[in-house]
């Protein structure tokens, strides 16, 4: 059995907001975790799910951990307490229905906007969620950021970290979807197991 440090390897699956996405790119993450026998984390815009509803439903189907990430990908601290309290609601239900899962209790704020807010975080667990913020990230969304580059900087920020490192990547940038391999085979390097942020003690 492999002893080695932890990592939670977790994807925001949401609408691009740069010219870079790459048409197929969740897929291939998915072909790529399948082959190393890898379980994720996927934080799901309620919006993309409904526009991939097959997509959803391969991510929970596969054994990989599904989250709230809102509906609209707005910035929880410019949202009203009633708006906020609608937004992931209605996320919730939209997720619960396409996956067949219900995300609770995890929760992503879009841009990590109001993960250190009080307002937010009170809203959150309400409705039963706690937000799952990232000790790494690789700046994936960027356009001139190579596959490589996401790859090495991934493993080399979660080895940086130690047990239990949360990692923060996307499913839509156009290098993402070949940096996960790059990555995955680091990881198996280093002897890393990988794992969902269920299977973690402590979370950021």
């Amino acid at each position: 059995m492999n002893d080695g440090p932890r990592v939670a390897l977790t994807f925001d699956a949401e609408h691009p907001d740069r010219p870079s996405a790459a048409p197929g790119g969740t897929e291939r993450i998915l072909d790529a975790l399948g082959r190393s026998q890898a379980r994720a984390t996927f934080f799901v815009q309620a919006r993309w799910a409904m526009a991939n509803p097959s997509l959803v439903r391969r991510i929970a189907d596969e054994g990989h951990l599904i989250g709230n990430h809102s509906t609209y990908h707005a910035r929880m601290t410019l949202l009203s307490d009633d708006g906020l309290r609608a937004d992931v609601r209605q996320a919730g239900e939209t997720i619960a229905e396409l996956a067949g899962v219900d995300p609770r209790p995890w929760f992503r704020c879009p841009f990590g906007d109001g993960h250190d807010d009080e307002r937010v975080l009170h809203a959150l667990e309400e409705l039963g969620y706690r937000n799952v913020h990232w000790h790494v990230e690789s700046e994936d969304w960027e356009p001139w950021r190579t596959a490589r580059e996401i790859g090495g900087d991934t493993v080399s920020g979660a080895m940086r970290h130690g047990d239990g490192a949360v990692v923060l990547l996307h499913t839509w940038p156009l290098a993402t979807a070949d940096a996960v391999p790059v990555a995955l085979a680091g990881f198996e390097r280093a002897g890393v197991r990988l794992a969902a942020i269920d299977e973690l003690e402590a979370l950021p």
